[in-house]
């Protein structure tokens, strides 16, 4: 079997069959990331105990069998993630490059229960892309600039979870941990031509998570295949004491979502397009979207072309108050070592370090800066409510209602905004490519907590088409 870019079932088959051992898989993937990181900087430090955990792993293996598909499968975590082990938890910034988080955030610790190795940490676009404007997606002043391994330096690599996604592309790790906000995932998964689910907000716990958006932010996996991120969803799913909007859906701790992988997923479906959403496409990516929704109308789905959707929904004013009142909250945490405790302190400590910390500037922290951070102001008040009604009661929910839809499709991350804003979930899978060899996705999206329905979509459009090509090296 070829390791590189197997996948999680492969693996766990050859694992069962005495084949394969998580040691030798973990070595394989650190030979990967020594020979062709510095092509992508898609990983921004090894675990120096993964090698350790793979070994204990498999003698676990052999007295007790395996505890489930992710044992002992390494598994790549985005850099604003904690991980209460021998890694930083840095979220790219120089001010917290020496910040060792206290202890595993929820879902990390869920993949170590489920026997997963923690394989090392990812680059990402610095503060998950929320600190300035105009910082291109993957760059951060602590790890450099992650490159997309289809075109380094020619396509955009997504952000912010971009050293997730290219580190899966170029076959780093079995799958990795993104965050989306709006974007993050389904982005630098479409633009490096892997799989990405952005879930529903409370389907996982984002307790350990450096925050933006209360409102918005949502931890999701990152894989080559639809299969692979569903066993992946499956642990990390589930209810957190300390986080409150996991206790929304009470089937977080029992929905498998093995169970949606029907590659007859698209009979009968009903799925509608909005046209307003799509109009930046060129020429090719229109041809590949449009061929994309022919498949899918063969293999038994009604189109339903077009569907309205709001479009003025990227206003970022929630999120510039929320922002200052979650990250105050989280830098009250950390070790007294770490020079910053407050947004105020980022800031200040970003011009003290200008030519290193600040290519890019600042913009957002300072916008962010200026509001209160306790969230009483009627202008934030109201700007999340009308956040919901656009893209709840106005947006989705009426397009799907209205129109009996199983989902809706977009490019890439064209739909990101109103689906962050909704707190809805997202899927998407590999489309194709165009001439130069630029990768392009599918996204199906739906309404809360319908995970399931859009695996069921998106693995039978990826089983029927199999577009994903795997990115080659020098």
């Amino acid at each position: 079997m070829e390791l590189t870019h197997a996948t999680i079932t492969e693996i766990q088959h050859e694992m069962e069959a005495g084949n394969l051992s998580a040691k030798q898989l973990t070595t394989h993937y650190l030979k990967q990331i020594a020979d062709f990181n510095d092509q992508i900087n898609a990983v921004l430090e090894i675990n120096p105990e993964a090698i350790h955990i793979a070994e204990a792993l498999d003698a676990e293996r052999e007295r007790k069998g395996a505890r489930g598909p992710l044992h002992g499968v390494p598994i790549l975590v985005k850099d604003n993630i904690e991980t209460g082990d021998k890694t930083h938890t840095t979220a790219g910034s120089l001010a917290l490059e020496n910040n060792y988080a206290k202890e595993d955030a929820f879902i990390v610790r869920k993949l170590r229960e489920a026997g997963a190795v923690i394989l090392g940490k990812a680059n990402l676009t610095e503060w998950a892309n929320f600190m300035t404007t105009g910082m291109p997606n993957g760059y951060s002043s602590l790890g450099g600039q992650v490159l997309n391994p289809y075109g380094p330096g020619k396509f955009d690599t997504g952000g912010s979870s971009a050293g997730s996604g290219a580190g899966i592309a170029a076959g780093f790790a079995a799958g990795a941990l993104g965050t989306e906000t709006s974007g993050s995932i389904l982005k630098p998964a479409s633009s490096n031509s892997i799989v990405g689910i952005k879930p529903t907000v409370g389907l996982l716990s984002r307790t350990g998570i450096i925050p933006i958006s209360n409102s918005q932010d949502t931890a999701g996996p990152m894989t080559r295949t639809v299969e692979d991120a569903a066993i992946m969803l499956n642990v990390l799913a589930g209810t957190d004491e300390n986080d409150p909007a996991t206790f929304i859906n009470w089937d977080n701790d029992t929905t498998d979502y093995s169970q949606s992988l029907n590659k007859h997923g698209l009979k009968n479906a009903r799925l509608g397009i909005p046209r307003d959403y799509l109009e930046s496409l060129n020429e090719e990516e229109t041809a590949i979207i449009n061929a994309a929704l022919a498949d899918m109308e063969k293999l038994g789905s009604a189109i339903v072309d077009p569907v309205q959707l709001p479009t003025n929904v990227n206003d970022i004013n929630v999120m510039l108050h929320e922002f200052k009142n979650g990250i105050n909250a989280y830098l009250t945490n950390v070790s007294s070592n770490v020079p910053v405790h407050s947004l105020q302190d980022v800031i200040q400590f970003n011009k003290t370090h200008k030519k290193a910390a600040l290519k890019y500037g600042q913009t957002l922290f300072e916008q962010s800066d200026r509001k209160s951070g306790k969230l009483v102001e009627a202008d934030y008040i109201n700007a999340r409510l009308r956040d919901l009604e656009k893209s709840q009661a106005e947006g989705i929910d009426q397009a799907i209602n209205e129109h009996q839809l199983d989902a809706l499709i977009f490019v890439n991350n064209y739909g990101a905004g109103i689906a962050a804003k909704a707190g809805y979930p997202s899927i998407t899978v590999p489309a194709g490519y165009t001439s130069t060899g630029k990768p392009v996705g599918v996204t199906f999206t739906g309404q809360a907590f319908t995970e399931a329905k859009l695996i069921e979509l998106a693995y039978a459009y990826e089983q029927a088409t199999k577009h994903q090509k795997e990115p080659t090296f020098n």
